[in-house]
Parts: structure tokens; C-alpha cells; sequence
């Protein structure tokens, strides 16, 4: 089998994930596309292990050593993330980036911020009656 199948595919995988990261919302599913993106590079690893076992009669396997690290650290980053996701989904009620990325530039709604007939509650209200 030529080296170009598996790499092809590599690379076919590798969009396919680097559009699920630049594209989706839920950060689940970004999780996910960070994994189809791994497996990618881990297809590449196998696939040019054994083109230059091949070549070289190397008995050394460091492509595949690499895929078995790069597994042991995709799992790493899969129980990491998604126990960060849980606990911020929990906080928060949402695991939308967009929503998560306004919360923590600052961009949440401000009293002031409400349309007429709005009736305004908490401390921001009472300083609004009180200066009224």
C-alpha cells in the first residue's frame, strides 16, 4: 500500500476535526473535534512508522512508541476537559463557548442596560429608586 492512502485520509481527518473546533459551540463537541484531530496525527505516525520500517529494516518502532504517548495524552485531556466542562456547565448553566467567552470578557447585562417598563431588582434597582 502506497504511503499517500493513509496520509490522504490523515489529512481528510484532520480538517474534518480542525472544522469541528473552529465551527461548533458546545464545547463538547470541540473536545471531540480535538480528538478526531489527534487520531489524525496518530494514522500519520503508524503510516510513515512502517514506510520507514520498510526502507531501513528499523526495529526500533518510534512512530508507533509516539502514537501510544500522544494516546495516553489524548485521554489525559479528555478526562481533564470534561470534568472542566461539567463543573463550568454546572456553574453557569451553559456549555456554549460564545455565552462562556461574554461572561468572562465582561460583557453580561448591565442594569442600565434594561428597556423602559423593565422593573429593575437587587442593588442596582434600589440605587435607581433611590436617586429617583
Amino acid at each position: 500500500m502506497h504511503l499517500a492512502y493513509p496520509a490522504v485520509l490523515s489529512a481528510l481527518l484532520f480538517c474534518t476535526g480542525l472544522y469541528g473546533v473552529l465551527a461548533r459551540r458546545n464545547a463538547i463537541l470541540v473536545l471531540m473535534s480535538v480528538e478526531l484531530m489527534l487520531n489524525a496525527v496518530n494514522l500519520d505516525l503508524v503510516a510513515f512508522d512502517v514506510w520507514l520500517s520498510r526502507t531501513t529494516e528499523d526495529t526500533l518502532h518510534s512512530g508507533q512508541a509516539l502514537t501510544l504517548f500522544t494516546i495516553a495524552i489524548a485521554a489525559a485531556e479528555i478526562g481533564i476537559g470534561l470534568a472542566i466542562v461539567l463543573a463550568v456547565h454546572r456553574n453557569k448553566g451553559t456549555a456554549d463557548i460564545d455565552r462562556l467567552r461574554d461572561t468572562a470578557e465582561g460583557h453580561e447585562s448591565n442594569p442600565d442596560d434594561l428597556p423602559s417598563g423593565t422593573p429593575r431588582t437587587g442593588t442596582a434597582g434600589q440605587k435607581a429608586e433611590a436617586t429617583a
